[in-house]
Formats: C-alpha cells, structure tokens, sequence
C-alpha cells in the first residue's frame, strides 16, 4: 500500500485528538478486520487530490 498521499498535518492532528493510534497501520488494520469478517479486501483507487476506499459486504 501506498502512504504517501497522506497529508501528515491532518495525520498528526488526528493521532493527537485519538481517532488514530499509529501512523501507517489504518488501512491494514481495517483490512485485516473486514478479511476476519468474511469480507472481500478493500480496494483503493489513489488520484492527485484524493484517495478511494470501496469495502464491499461480504458474499
């Protein structure tokens, strides 16, 4: 997975109110979660301006 999109001012100001724990592990955390669920792995489309996430429900 690819980190570098990420704007580390936001990403800093998001750990510092604690809606994360650790920079970097997110994605892998929710893809691993959903993967125990029984869901399809989670599908990114990375553009200039903004990144897309699709969590698709599991079959």
């Amino acid at each position: 997975m690819t980190t570098d999109y990420r704007n580390p001012k936001i990403a800093e100001s998001m750990k510092v109110m604690g809606f994360v724990q650790r920079f970097g592990v997110g994605l892998q955390i929710a893809d691993k979660e959903l993967g125990r669920n029984g869901n399809p792995p989670l599908e990114f489309q990375f553009e200039p301006t903004y990144v897309q996430v699709t969590i698709r429900k599991r079959i």
